[in-house]
């Protein structure tokens, strides 16, 4: 993972969705590039682990006088906007929830930057979700941040209304930079998404808490993957780029540009269980509006950042299935 010399965005660094799983690994990746001086400051709905020069505590987004309040009190230099209702699912469970959360509590953020640090640097994390059906219309070429953006369900939308509401302000002053990354996984990803559910199911069957069989959505997929820490490691360099070096308002796919099919990983995983399992297909695990191909063109962020994923596809599933492992032993 890049360690290049941050830039004066890393002098105070807000991170919101501290406490999630991005924004754990995003924490332990800035921590050994801060400068003497540097703080992070860590928020979330829960308060995130605090430490060396990292201070932590509770926020909620779509409360305007706290986030005000918070902006006020810290005046980033940088702030990291994670926090969102992520999973698919969710947000189809609670709509107004979701554009609550991820529409409006951005433009709150936005607005109290804007007004109490109007010389931070406002790094948005989007989705490569937002170009939902325009996968189709590619017929499985990667999308570039130019291609069309389709939203195909609930989370998307949002994520992609928020997008361009970010790139609107940008317009206005706001020194935006928007992040697309695709599907991205590692240790401390919830069980809902796919390729932890999965080793889950393998390690408790390991550890007789389950029967020997995995219940499946759609294995045809093909989706394009990094690992968590590549992830993170784009962001870090984000923030660490030289004032100037990009125009506000600026959209990045993070994207490996390999496509990975889903029933591929659950292969690697059968390889490496312990006792033998029976797959079996579930119907209330497949997705409407399932895209058979979504991958992604990161010219422009190599290009820019001098970024490459670094991590192994085999290594990544590995790494779930070891937490989960850890997770399940007696």
């Amino acid at each position: 993972m890049g360690t290049q010399p941050m830039s004066a965005a890393a002098e105070r660094i807000l991170i919101t969705g501290a406490g999630g799983f991005v924004g754990r690994h995003l924490v332990a990746a800035l921590r050994p590039a801060l400068g003497a001086g540097a703080r992070i400051v860590a928020v979330g709905r829960e308060a995130p682990a605090a430490g060396p020069q990292v201070e932590a505590g509770i926020l909620d987004v779509t409360d305007p006088g706290a986030v005000l309040d918070l902006v006020r009190r810290v005046r980033p230099t940088c702030l990291v906007h994670l926090a969102a209702i992520t999973h698919v699912q969710e947000a189809r469970r609670d709509v107004a929830s979701t554009w609550t959360v991820n529409v409006q509590g951005t433009l709150t953020l936005a607005e109290a930057v804007r007004r109490e640090a109007p010389e931070a640097r406002f790094l948005f994390v989007s989705s490569s979700e937002i170009y939902g059906n325009t996968f189709r219309v590619l017929a499985g070429r990667p999308a570039a941040e130019e291609a069309a953006l389709d939203p195909a369900n609930p989370y998307a939308a949002t994520k992609a209304a928020a997008d361009l509401m970010v790139g609107e302000l940008a317009r206005s002053g706001l020194d935006a930079v928007r992040l697309r990354p695709f599907n991205h996984t590692g240790a401390g990803q919830a069980e809902p998404f796919v390729i932890p559910a999965f080793a889950a199911q393998v390690a408790r069957i390991e550890a007789g808490r389950q029967e020997p069989v995995i219940r499946v959505g759609n294995l045809d997929a093909e989706r394009d993957y990094l690992h968590v820490r590549d992830v993170v490691d784009a962001y870090v360099r984000v923030i660490g780029l030289p004032a100037g070096a990009y125009a506000p308002g600026l959209a990045l796919n993070i994207a490996s540009g390999t496509p990975r099919r889903i029933g591929d990983a659950l292969a690697h995983l059968l390889d490496q269980a312990r006792v033998s399992i029976r797959v079996e297909v579930d119907p209330e695990r497949y997705r409407p509006n399932e895209t058979p191909r979504a991958v992604g063109d990161a010219t422009r962020a190599r290009a820019l950042l001098g970024w490459e994923p670094t991590t192994s596809w085999p290594a990544m599933i590995d790494d779930v299935l070891a937490e989960w492992r850890a997770a399940c032993a007696p």
